[in-house]
């Protein structure tokens, strides 16, 4: 689970239970995306797009499932929405917060308001989204939150491939090498330094 992070002020926490009836419906479709992904193998993501209290279009993240690595829950909710006049009278739901490449989607096509379910598990980029005037609902919402990290403690490789960060296991690869490396310099060092002191006595 990634660390918790400070949120910029605009993002605004609700509670699953206060949301208004139309943001509801949009957060369960997203929810029960994500739930499917989780069960096909894939990375439990779901999004949804919401225009007057209707759902327009709800996916999930399905980069595991159709080898597509930019196949992400918003950019697949977006897809299948297809063709719109405009996206500045839609709501996105999401059930984690949005990573750059999505979060670059929603200010290219100006959506200006966004339903998300967690940053527990991952922070997203909520300081690019508020700073371009996107609306955000944080929810906190545990179901979200376990289902998450379910996914990231079975899985860490997938996660890391989702996310393009090194899981655990590279990083302490690297740290290891890193120290090796350190350790042959300073052996090295220490070797050229006593040739000196004897090339000097």
């Amino acid at each position: 689970m990634t660390a918790p992070v400070a949120l910029p002020p605009s993002v605004r926490r609700i509670a699953f239970d206060d949301l208004d009836p139309a943001d509801r419906v949009g957060y369960e479709a997203a929810f029960e995306q994500a739930d499917t992904g989780l069960s096909e193998g894939g990375v439990p993501v779901g999004s949804s797009i919401v225009r007057n209290g209707e759902v327009i279009a709800s996916r999930r993240n399905r980069r595991v499932q159709e080898g597509d690595p930019i196949a992400h829950g918003e950019m697949n909710a977006l897809r299948l929405a297809g063709r719109q006049p405009t996206y500045r009278d839609v709501t996105l739901h999401t059930t984690l917060a949005p990573c750059m490449m999505c979060t670059g989607t929603i200010i290219q096509f100006k959506i200006p308001r966004i339903v998300v379910g967690e940053a527990q598990t991952f922070p997203g980029n909520f300081d690019v989204l508020a700073e371009a005037g996107v609306e955000i609902l944080l929810l906190d919402h545990g179901p979200s939150i376990d289902l998450m990290t379910r996914f990231q403690t079975e899985y860490p490789e997938v996660w890391a491939e989702d996310i393009a960060e090194d899981t655990a296991e590279d990083i302490a690869e690297d740290i290891a090498e890193d120290i090796a490396e350190d350790t042959a310099e300073d052996t090295a060092d220490d070797a050229a330094d006593d040739t000196l002191d004897d090339t000097a006595h």
